[in-house]
């Protein structure tokens, strides 16, 4: 049997296995963190994954570990957004869908404080990576969408950040608070008259 013919060592297999494992989990606690609440069990990340509780603690040793994990995973998703089109998109819909997104990465970030309460330094290096990674996105979204003729051009990236983030904290405190809702309207107000419909 030739070198090409001979089947890929286990070890390749193993770490295929690995890498695609924590992928799953690291998307199933994203998905149940935004449904949840970021102290949601164990078990349902486990559930949402399809994976036993032993392969969660295996990867993720800690909650804290888990937490950061995630808020990277979505950290890197969002800063690598493409903004192209989908279905014919406008550029305000793009926008919109990325504050989405946004919306739910924060969800997340509330989060990673109390878990880790006893590392303020490395809380505070992941917010800095976090702002200086995703600003220019948002930068480059806010602009296209206003030179689209979408949205207002006066509204600066990290003012309509910080609008987004305030809106998003009252999921900690009140049960029944809609932050999509919120944004949405928030997003509403970015938005230009159309000229023809003033008129009508």
């Amino acid at each position: 049997m030739s070198t090409a013919d001979a089947p890929p060592a286990s070890g390749g297999r193993k770490r295929s296995d690995v890498r695609r494992n924590e992928q799953k989990l690291l998307d199933a606690a994203a998905a149940v963190f935004v449904r949840s609440g970021i102290d949601a069990p164990v078990r349902e990340i486990a559930a949402e994954s399809g994976l036993g509780m032993g392969t969660v603690y295996r990867h993720f040793p800690t909650r804290a570990d888990l937490v950061v994990a995630v808020f990277r995973h979505q950290l890197a998703a969002l800063a690598a957004f493409v903004d192209d089109p989908e279905d014919a998109e406008t550029p305000y819909e793009v926008l919109r869908r990325w504050v989405h997104r946004f919306v739910d990465f924060l969800v997340t970030k509330h989060g990673l404080a109390e878990a880790m309460h006893s590392d303020q330094a490395g809380f505070e290096a992941l917010h800095n990576e976090f702002v200086e990674r995703l600003l220019p996105v948002l930068d480059r979204l806010l602009r296209a969408s206003a030179a689209a003729g979408c949205t207002r051009a006066d509204v600066r990236a990290y003012d309509f950040m910080l609008a987004v983030g305030n809106l998003c904290i009252g999921v900690e405190t009140f049960p029944d608070y809609r932050a999509r809702r919120m944004i949405d309207l928030l997003l509403d107000g970015l938005t230009l008259t159309d000229p023809e419909v003033e008129g009508a």
